[in-house]
Order: structure tokens, then sequence, then C-alpha cells
């Protein structure tokens, strides 16, 4: 039978005025949890930024003293850490709040409070972690943290805020992944089925699954480390019969999956760019899809290729080899349905398509300098030296920094209603793609040379004067790219020309509610009977190809229920395929929505004072301590417990 669900009350409470800093705390709204994700990550773009441009100004020419070796330490320390875990990672996850639901035709995620729960531990443990660096305290053991260096050799604060910080951050991606998969797995529109999800949904499930499968891993690598350092065990110890190479595995356990949970966000949210503006479908849909898994599968039988100068064995390093090989051949299938995608089409050549074409290139030159890192003889001239961090810019910002921009640019108008200035955005475009090659493609001639990686100078007459000096200027040339694209982000949000709710004439369902959408996301939740549902309305020509099927009305509307307005008309719950051009409230149309709460922001303020308390026990303070420990124990404990016995929504 049909459920129906009276209008609800918003008498009292809901109709009284919050302040904005009130209604941004509270918010458990998704799509406002992803404007925060993108406005914390761009915040520590600026942090990484600056990190990276102390490091190449050090670099720019030999014997340089503009920071000291501790100093230099830290910054490439932070910096890595700040990219990984604080800016890629977040910027994925803004568009995953932003349009998973919009893009499955859900009304919000499965667990709203537990969204913004993992938002605020997400900006307490980047807080946690970067602040140090303000006294010199930051960690200073590589992004990478190897043993014995950083268990027996780091005496000092630093490694703890990292060993801490990184375990807070990861509480944050675990209670997000089990969020979003279990929002793609039980709230898609009907008919929606796994086949015909937009490709960026279907790369972002994917990486969900990484995330659970990967974060524990690393959480057991840190859990030694931090018994190591702060109990006196002997986990990474090779006096007490341990062996330091077990971080190593560990780590790259995690560490090379990590890698694909940073690239395949992009290669979605690319995914969705290209289609839309080649004005054709994703050619070779299953296979991309299916080359999004077996990326994922094979990720987690390649982590030992970063570890071949170890001394593994001929057969450990032939196998890891092997699959190093192996695992490029999915990913080049995505490169070669990305050309054919296009071929054939009507392009427009939008900012946000100049970025997605500059992936497809930046990615190959990446990739192929991975492919030489498969071969055990060849990694061990390339390894530790500068030919490394030219290889994972190459993929990271080339791919991951990229896409995220060409989603920006794309997906703007659907979150703000306005456009970017295009040409501002051409400006951007051209003169991130120039610092990007001018500042990490000189980084392989320096790093086949010989330059190590992590050294803070060096003496003149070695050959790598050149390169580093074009290095440098290049990574200059990125400070006047930000600040056009910032202007243009920031200005565009207020003066941008106004757009519809499918600016782009994109064939998905998030393009076919209102521009910024409402707080409910759909009236009526679309019924879906192809890929690109909105292209059957709108250009059935380009759908010849694609399956369709038509579900039984009838049934899905008795499983789906209906809701009463607030002027009493009862409305079904879905509805075929259309567009929404009213924009109503969720009283007036009668549906409930989760009411904005405190608790999730002070359960993880609770955490980050639990974990807070151990670096004040290792500077000796141990009254002060275990007095943070339980306070923060308490805000713990009984916030989680007034968090779980609320009711989601308000009376109704």
């Amino acid at each position: 039978m049909a459920t129906v669900a009276a209008a609800p009350s918003y008498a009292g409470a809901q109709t009284r005025r919050r302040s904005v800093i009130m209604e941004w705390l509270t918010t458990v709204d998704h799509k406002k949890i992803g404007a925060l994700y993108l406005h914390t990550a761009l915040f520590f773009f600026v942090v990484g930024g600056i990190e990276a441009l102390l490091m190449r100004y050090q670099l720019m020419r030999p014997n340089m003293g503009a920071v000291s070796a501790e100093l230099f330490n830290q910054l490439f320390t932070m910096h890595g850490t700040t990219m990984v875990f604080l800016v890629i990672m977040p910027l994925s996850a803004a568009f995953f709040n932003w349009l998973i639901p919009l893009q499955i035709g859900a009304r919000d995620v499965a667990f709203p409070r537990l969204n913004a729960f993992s938002y605020w531990v997400y900006l307490l443990g980047g807080l946690f972690i970067t602040l140090p660096i303000l006294w010199q305290l930051a960690p200073n053991g590589g992004w990478f943290a190897y043993t014995p260096l950083t268990t027996e050799y780091s005496i000092g604060q630093n490694m703890n805020f990292w060993v801490l910080g990184i375990q807070i951050l990861g509480v944050s991606s675990l209670a997000a992944a089990f969020n979003f998969a279990t929002t793609i797995i039980n709230m898609r529109a009907p008919g929606m089925n796994l086949m015909r999800m937009p490709m960026f949904t279907w790369m972002s499930f994917v990486v969900q699954w990484l995330i659970i499968l990967a974060f524990p891993v690393i959480t057991i690598a840190l859990f030694f480390m931090q018994f190591d350092r702060f109990f006196g065990t002997k986990f990474y110890a090779v006096s007490a019969g341990a062996d330091p190479l077990l971080w190593q595995h560990l780590f790259w356990i995690f560490g090379h999956p990590e890698v694909y949970i940073l690239i395949l966000p992009a290669f979605g949210l690319v995914s969705e760019v290209l289609p839309t503006h080649s004005r054709k479908p994703l050619f070779g849909y299953p296979v991309m899809a299916y080359s999004g898994i077996l990326i994922a599968f094979l990720g987690f039988g390649v982590w030992a290729h970063h570890m071949f100068a170890v001394g593994m064995g001929p057969v450990a390093d032939t196998v890891f080899g092997v699959t190093t090989m192996l695992i490029a051949i999915p990913t080049g299938v995505k490169i070669f349905n990305w050309i054919f995608t296009m071929w054939g089409g009507t392009i427009r050549f939008t900012t946000a398509m100049k970025f997605a074409i500059a992936l497809i290139a930046m990615f190959v030159i990446g990739g192929i300098s991975g492919i030489t890192h498969a071969s055990p003889p060849s990694d061990l001239q390339q390894t530790d030296t500068y030919y490394i961090v030219a290889h994972f810019h190459y993929v990271l910002y080339g791919g991951a920094i990229m896409g995220i921009f060409a989603g920006i640019y794309h997906y703007f108008p659907k979150f703000y209603g306005r456009f970017m200035d295009e040409r501002l955005g051409t400006v951007h475009f051209w003169l991130n793609f120039i610092a990007m090659n001018l500042t990490f493609f000189p980084m392989h001639f320096s790093g086949m040379l010989g330059m190590p990686r992590r050294i803070y100078t060096y003496d003149a007459g070695q050959g790598w004067e050149t390169f580093n000096l074009i290095s440098s200027i290049g990574a200059f040339l990125f400070v006047p790219a930000f600040l056009i694209f910032f202007y243009n982000f920031f200005r565009s949000k207020k003066h941008g020309i106004p757009a519809g709710p499918n600016p782009w004439d994109a064939p998905t369902l998030e393009w076919s509610i209102p521009s910024p959408p409402p707080e409910y996301n759909f009236a009526q939740i679309p019924v879906v009977t192809s890929r690109y549902p909105l292209w059957d309305l709108t250009h059935p020509e380009r759908m010849a190809d694609v399956p369709h099927s038509q579900p039984d009305m009838d049934l899905v509307k008795q499983r789906t229920g209906e809701h009463v307005t607030a002027s009493g008309e009862h409305q079904p719950d879905v509805a075929p395929m259309h567009i929404e051009t009213e924009r109503k409230t969720a009283q007036e149309l009668g549906i409930p929505m989760p009411t904005p709460t405190l608790k999730p922001f002070w359960v993880a303020l609770g955490i980050l004072v639990l974990m807070g308390s151990l670096p004040v026990m290792y500077a000796g303070h141990k009254v002060a301590a275990f007095t943070l420990m339980a306070g923060g124990a308490v805000l713990l404990v009984t916030s989680l417990y007034s968090w779980l016995t609320t009711p989601l929504e308000a009376d109704h």
C-alpha cells in the first residue's frame, strides 16, 4: 500500500530566522556541506601552494638560504600531506555531496547528520595537522612517514601531529564513504539500475569501496606508530626483532589505492563534461564502468612497485612489475573512450572542456612515465629522484586537479545559478596549463641527471641549475592563474550571468531541476528509462544506440508512496521523466526535511580534544593530558548519545 505523510508543522523553531553562522554550523543539507568542503579545500589549496612556492624559491638557485633544512623538511611533508588529504580528497568530497544525490534522483544522502559529521572532522583534523607549522612544529618526516625515521629518530612533537591528524582525517573519510555507498545502493530513482548511473556516480561508487577497504590498513599502521611513539612499544624497532619495512608495506597497500581514490572522481567528472560538450553519448559506457572497477581491483596488487629499492627479490619484483603494467590497460581504455567520445561530436570549447581535454593529455604523460616504474631496473635509477616528483605531479595535478577544475566550471551554473566568466576562465586555463608544464616537465630531466628528492639545497655544477630555475619560474606563474580563478569564482557567485536549469544542454538528472537546486532537490522523483533521461526528452536523435526500458508506473507508485502538500493535495513521490521549473518550499510541498543540528560538530570536537590530549601527555603534562582526555571523552559520548536519540526529522 502507498504511504501518505501528513504535511509537517513548521511553526515555532522552523519559522525563526537563524544567524548565518548558525545556519552553516548546523546544516545537514548535502549541497551546503558540499559548499563547505569546496571552500575549505580551496583554503588548504592556498596553504599547500604557499608551501610549494617556498620550496621552489629555496631551490631556484644553488646554495640558497631562504629556509633552513628543518623548515624545508616541514614544508615538503606538509605540502604532500595537505595536497593529498586536505585538498584533492575534499575537493572530490565536495562533488560527492553536490552531485551524487542529484544524479541518482534522491532528495538527500542516506545519513545527513553523518555527512555533516564527516565535514567537521575533516575541518578540525586539517587545522590540527596544519597549524603547528606556525610554530615550526609541523610534521617533518615526509608525507609517507617511513620508519624508523619517524619512530626512533624523530623525538619532537612534529610527527605526533601527523600520526594523530591522519587518524582523525581517516574517521572523516570512512564516515563519508559508508554514507555515499549506502546512498548509491539504496536511494537511486526508480528505473536507475547500476548501468544507468552517470559515470561520475559510478566512479564515486568505486572510490567509496576503495576508501572502505584501504583506510583500515593505514589505520592499523598508524596505531602501531602511535603506540611506538607514545607508549614505547616496538612494532617497527629492529632492536626488538621487528621489521621497519612493515610500515612501508602497510602504508603502500593503502597508498596506491589512494592514488585512485584521488584520480577516479576526476575521471568521473571528465566523463560528464566530454559527452555534454561533444553533444553525443559517452563512447563505450559499459567498458568505462568496468574499467573503473578493474582499476580499483588491480590497485590493491601494485603497492610494492614503490619498494623496488628495498631488496624484495626477483620473484616479488617480477610480480609487482607485471601488475603495474597490467593496470595501465583499463586506464588506457578510458583514454581511448574519451577520445572516441569527442570524435565526430559537435564540440563546444568551453573552459570546462579545455580542462577536460588537458586532463587527457597530461595524464597520458604521467601514465607513460609511470610505466617506466614498472621495470625494477629502470625504477632503481629513478626512485627518490625528481623524475618521480614529475611523474606524480602529472598524475595528480595534471589528472586530478585538471579534472576538478573542469567540474567546477561545468557545474558552477547548477550550484550557484550563474555562469563563471568564460573569458577569465580561458585565461586561467592557459596560465595554469603553461605553469604546470613549465614547473613539472623539467623535473624529468633534473631527476634523470640524479637530483634527489627532499634535498633543501645543492651545489652548482651538477647540471641541475637551469631545470630548477625553469621549474621555480613555472611555480610562481601559478600565482596569477589562481588569483584569476579566485576572482572569477567569488565574483561570479553574485555577478555572473544567470543560468537556467540546463544551460549546457546536459543529459543527466541533476540538470532537470532549477539552479541552484531547492533544498529537497526533486519535487517528484523522476522515473528513469535510460542513461541519459534528459536527452530522451530533448534530443531523442542522440539516443538511438542507448538501451531503454519502461518500468511499470503503477507498481513504482505503489512502492514509493506520496506526500501531502500544505494545500492538502496528494502528490505522488514519483513521476515519469520531466523537467521541474517551479521553485516551491519543502513546507509548501509537504516534503519533510532533516532538522538542522549542532550535534555532529560537538562529536567531531570531542574526537579532536580526545586525540589532542596525547601530544600534551608526550610533553610530560600528564594531569593536563588526562583532564583533556576525560573532557574529550565526555563531550564525545554525551554528544553522540544526544545525536542518536534525537529524531532526524521534526514531528510531522
